[in-house]
């Protein structure tokens, strides 16, 4: 065709026209196009042949491909042509419906830039680091080339802005599985779990999808000071369901309730007759409450405090003190024990006895007073 016929037929198309044309040459900087019905030639840009950035134009055509392109100039023998422009027309429509309808899609991610990871959705995607995830990630080289499901959270064609949310899709998945769970669980079950947070007043337990408190004085059959002493974050934790408030999703918990009680094995531990080492705990009008065991309280009897006659255990005990007792009897059942101080007093004494014999005679021998003893008795 004459340069004359090339001018006459480039004279037929304006900017904005649409056109498809197949690749002929891939250069590093440009592609060459033959535009369908006719005999010109088209060139596309490196810039335009894709809304991300393209190091070289072989990385986003091949020879041979068809392809949709708008004209942008029209020049004396040939249009400079955009594929870009065409792509993010096209998407713009689907997206537009994605982002009104709420839409979760998969897309790949091309890129990790300063501050997030870059979609390739026809137009530039961007999703800020905070909307990555639930949770704080420091690096996100490994997320490149990735598929990962995105909701739409902004978008604005006028300023070619699409901000996507791979966090919304984990939190709409998290509270769909909290909901379900919620509805399933009930008081007395025994779960798995994980510790999540420890606060003054107890530990947050994860049961696959939700939370649920267990209240410090739920953690032991023992008294907790703080509930770092007794549980960790990250350990795994029997517990038992207390109670479920669904309306303000809020779950109570025990682990108290899956160990077992202090009172289990109680008739080995404090058999009749045994002697242990226990604390004053309480000091009432009628003996004194010593605990011998974490959680195993038992009652030492006025009358069983001392041989000598009180009017109370004040007298002789306070709250906190360590004493030896001896283990009257034992009743699992009524998780009752029943001690007594006296019983060890009295062998201390006879102890005491046995030992403490003069040093010296000062005149008088064993046999003189047993003798005045004997004497007397006679009389």
């Amino acid at each position: 065709m004459s340069e004359d016929m090339n001018q006459v037929e480039v004279k037929n198309f304006k900017a904005g026209d649409r056109v498809t044309g197949t690749v002929t040459k891939v250069e590093e900087k440009q592609v060459l196009v033959d535009i369908d019905g006719s005999k010109l030639d088209g060139i596309i840009p490196i810039s335009e042949l894709s809304s991300l950035h393209v190091e070289k134009a072989e990385d986003a055509v091949s020879i041979g491909d068809e392809l949709e392109l708008e004209v942008q100039k029209v020049e004396e023998e040939a249009l400079i042509l955009s594929k870009r422009k065409v792509d993010a027309e096209k998407a713009w429509e689907h997206l537009i419906g994605k982002f009104e309808s709420g839409e979760v899609f998969d897309a790949e991610v091309k890129d990790v830039v300063k501050g997030g990871l870059v979609v390739d959705l026809g137009v530039r995607g961007f999703v800020p680091a905070s909307l990555v995830e639930s949770h704080f990630v420091e690096d996100f080289s490994d997320y490149k080339g990735k598929t990962i499901s995105f909701k739409i959270v902004e978008l604005d064609k006028e300023k070619n802005r699409l901000i996507l949310s791979h966090r919304a899709v984990v939190e709409e998945e998290q509270g769909k599985k909290k909901q379900d769970l919620l509805a399933s669980i009930q008081p007395g079950q025994v779960l798995e779990g994980t510790v999540q947070r420890i606060t003054d007043f107890g530990a947050f337990v994860d049961i696959g999808g939700v939370d649920g408190l267990v209240h410090i004085s739920q953690l032991s059959h023992e008294h907790v000071e703080k509930p770092s002493d007794v549980v960790q974050e990250g350990q795994q934790v029997q517990v038992k369901v207390l109670s479920v408030d669904r309306d303000n999703e809020r779950i109570s918990l025990s682990i108290k309730e899956t160990l077992p009680g202090p009172w289990a094995d109680i008739e080995e531990k404090a058999s009749k007759g045994s002697i242990l080492e226990g604390t004053v705990k309480r000091l009432v009008s009628y003996g004194a409450f010593v605990e011998i065991f974490p959680g195993v309280e038992g009652l030492v009897h006025i009358s069983q405090i001392s041989h000598k006659h009180i009017g109370t255990p004040h007298e002789v005990l306070k709250e906190g003190q360590t004493v030896k007792v001896k283990v009257l009897d034992v009743n699992k059942e009524d998780q009752r024990v029943s001690l007594s101080m006296k019983e060890f007093e009295e062998r201390e004494n006879n102890e005491a006895f046995s030992y403490e014999l003069p040093e010296e005679n000062k005149g008088f021998s064993l046999g003189d007073m047993i003798g005045d003893k004997l004497k007397n008795l006679k009389q």
